[in-house]
């Protein structure tokens, strides 16, 4: 299934986690190397939007809050370089409002 376009992908989960270093989990670096920083991350949701949602979502999860969504795929960068990566979407039950949780590298994918 597709994810709807109009996703909710808030500023501050790419601002402040992110593209902000983090003592633990850190995913700034890594998305640096494809050219994303805070400076430009309205890019990186861009990005997301035309290179990942259009993808296929995989249901892995539900909770009390709502279905969990897998989709993995290629990010090109800024810069043209290419990162496997894994995101992971929810369709709150309450709202039907499907948002964005978080993106990591995607360890399975050997390209």
């Amino acid at each position: 299934m597709k994810l709807s376009q109009n996703a909710t992908i808030a500023p501050l989960k790419l601002t402040q986690y992110l593209l902000q270093y983090q003592p633990q989990d850190d995913k700034s670096l890594f998305l640096a190397k494809a050219g994303y920083t805070i400076a430009n991350w309205r890019q990186l949701e861009q990005d997301l939007r035309s290179q990942i949602l259009v993808l296929e979502a995989i249901p892995t999860r539900k909770t009390q809050f709502g279905q969990k969504y897998e989709i993995r795929g290629t990010l090109r960068g800024t810069n043209g370089k290419e990162l496997a990566i894994v995101t992971i979407w929810m369709i709150e039950t309450e709202t039907s409002e499907t948002k964005f949780i978080t993106l990591l590298p995607d360890k399975e994918n050997r390209t």
